[in-house]
């Protein structure tokens, strides 16, 4: 039995799938959960229970039980650039993407948050542009590509942390298709991502090997007048002329690069 599984997979596994319902598989499902060899998640989701484990202190790969919550989950935001080992510090709450309207799962003091696709992608049916397949225990999960993940988390800034911790996150990212993040920038449809993006690539052109040309591609999409880089936090902030964008100053500074 895998790690994780749901109600359907366990019905597929049996030997005559087709006289199995899901409600049939209902019964099973209690007897093993009585027995403490599975522990349910949420509705149609379990994880299974190996010898010398327990129910309550079973410990469960947190990607592949987000990756499976739905089936559409798709690990994206700070818990994309966790996955792929570029997040400067660890979360408790894992983000992934869905179109299923769901509520927070908590397991094992982790918390789970779906989040909708953002209506650009799902008025263009690009809601899986950029998203990778990996594999965790021999189960295949959905991911964002690291181009794509830099470009949402400066889109919904708050699934990526403080400014501090997405600037400090992907700053660990070594390499990325520039025309890649160009594209999916611009199909999102909004000036002030593309201005972020078009900022923080500027201040990392020399590690990410941007050329001029290419922040010129983004300059020609950036908001005609200043924009916040965070509408729902109007924080002191500092003008990034180039961009039009209205900076948060300890971001401008980078307040924590300051001496102790």
């Amino acid at each position: 039995m895998h790690p994780v599984f749901t109600i359907e997979d366990l019905r597929d596994a049996q030997v005559d799938a087709r006289k199995n319902d899901l409600k049939t598989m209902e019964p099973t499902l209690a007897y093993y959960q009585r027995k403490g060899r599975i522990r349910r998640v949420r509705r149609g989701l379990y994880v299974s229970v190996p010898a010398g484990a327990t129910p309550e202190n079973v410990q469960v790969d947190p990607f592949l039980l987000a990756g499976m919550i739905t089936d559409d989950a798709t690990l994206a935001y700070h818990t994309a650039l966790a996955f792929f080992g570029k997040s400067y510090s660890l979360h408790q709450k894992l983000y992934y993407c869905t179109h299923q309207a769901t509520r927070e799962a908590t397991f094992s003091s982790i918390e789970f948050v779906g989040v909708r696709f953002p209506k650009a992608l799902i008025a263009q049916h690009q809601e899986y542009y950029g998203v990778e397949t990996a594999e965790r225990s021999g189960l295949a999960i959905r991911v964002t590509s690291l181009e794509r993940t830099l470009v949402d988390v400066l889109d919904r800034p708050r699934y990526g942390g403080s400014w501090e911790e997405t600037w400090r996150s992907l700053e660990m990212i070594e390499y990325v298709d520039l025309d890649m993040v160009l594209e999916y920038a611009l199909i999102l449809q909004n000036a002030t991502t593309i201005a972020k993006v078009g900022w923080f690539l500027e201040q990392h052109r020399g590690t990410l090997m941007v050329s001029e040309e290419y922040l010129e591609r983004l300059a020609e999409h950036r908001p005609v007048k200043p924009h916040y880089m965070d509408q729902r936090r109007h924080e002191p902030g500092r003008m990034v002329n180039r961009w039009n964008l209205v900076a948060p100053q300890s971001l401008y500074d980078r307040t924590w690069e300051e001496p102790e």
